[in-house]
């Protein structure tokens, strides 16, 4: 009976999260806004990812990001530097962020800005390799990092995240070289769990494998109010 009870409010909880991930998609698509979910453990690299990117795209797109951590503002922080709107959201104990709280984060846009003037949100996730990917908060796209520092066998131990990503970043691939690991296994394992995921190599120090990234990113945008899309394209 606790078993059942357990698994009926884990399905009303998840049934609830997608009804609002749904409307937050609806908002998004409203604006003409394209949503990338980044997800990660801990320490994988995701704020770098996003200072990487922000500081290669920033002059052609308009950019928003909803910062997830437990506590603090520190990546926000880090954010804030490249002149974007950063809307920080602390979780407290939750290991993830769900739909209600990237909501609160889409009203905060919406009463700061204008909504309408953005391409791009970038969501970053709370480290984790499991809630996450399990509640969607109205994102089109859900970007997943694993760090080769973390072992080859992580998508076989963490199927979840690495089924519902679209795409899967390897990242600090310069420290392969002094590191009993192999990227090419990684990728095998990470295809064995989602055959048809796009997965990049790359790396933040080096560069390797950016612009395949970038690419990637602007091939998710929407039909965009932004004639420079176009020339990207």
């Amino acid at each position: 009976m606790h078993q059942t009870f357990d698994a009926a409010l884990e399905i009303n909880l998840l049934h609830a999260n997608q009804e609002g991930a749904d409307r937050n998609r609806t908002h998004f698509d409203r604006w003409g806004i394209t949503c990338l979910n980044v997800m990660s453990s801990p320490g994988a690299g995701k704020t770098v990812l996003l200072e990487k990117t922000l500081a290669a795209l920033n002059k052609t797109l308009k950019i928003a990001i909803i910062e997830g951590d437990m506590t603090t503002e520190l990546d926000a922080d880090r954010l804030r530097k490249y002149g974007i709107p950063v809307i920080a959201i602390n979780t407290g104990r939750s290991c993830h962020l769900d739909s209600k709280m990237v909501s609160g984060g889409i009203h905060r846009l919406e009463h700061e800005y204008d909504p309408n003037e953005f391409d791009l949100v970038f969501v970053e996730n709370v480290g984790n390799l499991v809630c996450p990917a399990e509640f969607e908060v109205g994102e089109h796209q859900k970007v997943a990092l694993l760090s080769v520092t973390e072992g080859e066998d992580k998508p076989l131990k963490y199927p979840v995240m690495f089924r519902e990503a679209d795409c899967l970043l390897i990242t600090k691939t310069d420290l392969a070289p002094y590191l009993d690991i192999e990227i090419e296994r990684i990728e095998a394992n990470a295809r064995q769990i989602n055959p048809q995921v796009k997965i990049i190599p790359i790396s933040a120090k080096t560069g390797a494998g950016l612009e395949t990234w970038l690419n990637w990113v602007r091939s998710q945008l929407q039909n965009s109010k932004n004639p420079v899309l176009e020339l990207i394209r």
